[in-house]
């Protein structure tokens, strides 16, 4: 169970997993760079390059706050204490964050951005002031709205049987919440601060088509503020998701004559 599982353990696979999601989200941006395709086909890419990312935490089982939300349905059916889910969901989404600031340090020092002529950089300024400009309710809901989809995915995922049918379990409800512009808070553990440091490079906010005015919540406090907000979306999110499961397994039950 992972609410019984050892804090040390718990931790390296959510770091694990804050570095795939973050390595997905710079494909993505890499992805979305200069692109003249228009907003709809240039997200739909991204989104299928951003999955890349909950692939590999599929497959290879390492631990995502997002994706963990569906661990309130063993809350609902007794199966667990919320005390060892709130344990879990603290030390993942600990982990997560260290792991997606490692790539997102990675990726700055390495002068990704630079790539493009300046393109990379145009991407990620955009992006990331787009999101902390976001209001709390609409960054909310965009919260909730991405986290039914990835736990969709994730759900979906875990009925395949082969890493081929995984990947097409995670492709399309990613892509989907990548299209529809809607906002994971692993995710913007990279997307917000890459976005804040590629800021303050020469060049880089002019790179956007912007001027300082219009990134005045590119900030350390706005990717908070974003983060928070999001956060608290997703985790309804999951619960939306996780609550037609417990009707499943309850009709599962009574169709095996067991008590709920």
């Amino acid at each position: 169970m992972k609410t019984q599982a050892e804090t040390l353990a718990t931790l390296m696979l959510a770091v694990a997993a804050g570095v795939f999601i973050a390595l997905g989200a710079m494909f993505a941006s890499s992805i979305g760079a200069g692109s003249e395709l228009g907003l709809g086909p240039t997200r739909l890419l991204m989104g299928l390059g951003f999955s890349v990312g909950l692939l590999f935490v599929v497959v290879l089982q390492t631990e995502l706050f997002t994706g963990n939300n569906l661990m309130i349905t063993s809350v609902l059916t007794h199966q667990v204490r919320f005390i060892g889910v709130a344990r879990n969901w603290t030390l993942v989404y600990l982990g997560n964050f260290v792991g997606s600031i490692a790539i997102v340090l990675l990726v700055f020092y390495s002068r990704w951005w630079e790539q493009g002529d300046m393109a990379f950089a145009a991407e990620a300024v955009s992006t990331a002031n787009v999101k902390v400009n976001l209001g709390f309710l609409e960054a909310f809901l965009r919260g909730v709205l991405a986290n039914i989809l990835v736990c969709l995915a994730v759900w979906t995922a875990a009925a395949g049987r082969t890493v081929t049918d995984k990947m097409f379990g995670v492709l399309l409800p990613i892509a989907a919440f990548v299209t529809g512009g809607f906002e994971h808070s692993i995710a913007n553990m990279y997307f917000t601060p890459i976005g804040v440091l590629i800021s303050s490079e020469p060049g880089a906010i002019e790179a956007a088509g912007l001027v300082a005015g219009d990134v005045e919540n590119l900030t350390w406090a706005g990717a908070a503020g974003n983060l928070i907000s999001v956060t608290l979306g997703n985790v309804v999110g999951g619960v939306m998701v996780g609550l037609p499961t417990r009707a499943v397994h309850l009709r599962e039950d009574a169709l095996a004559g067991k008590a709920p």
